[in-house]
């Protein structure tokens, strides 16, 4: 049985994002960036996107640029909108 990490997503005026038990980051642009976290999908999208940082061990994430949307989901399956700008 996997472990279930607990995630904590922070937006700081909406060009700063921070997340907690990311486990990986699947792609990333200026545009698109999608992490895995727990087994799920998260897809930020917005302009001038840059990760800052990311640590595998810790599961640490941190990018900034104008963050427009934020979904969340099953991986393979539909995603659900966080925020919408």
């Amino acid at each position: 049985m996997q472990e279930t990490k607990q995630s904590v997503l922070t937006i700081e005026n909406q060009n700063k994002i921070s997340m907690t038990g990311v486990g990986a980051v699947d792609s990333f642009s200026d545009t698109v960036i999608v992490l895995a976290v727990n087994g799920k999908r998260v897809q930020i999208a917005g302009t001038g996107l840059k990760v800052l940082s990311f640590s595998e061990g810790s599961g640490n994430f941190a990018a900034s640029g104008q963050v427009h949307s934020v979904k969340y989901g099953e991986r393979g399956g539909g995603l659900k909108k966080l925020l919408k700008s």
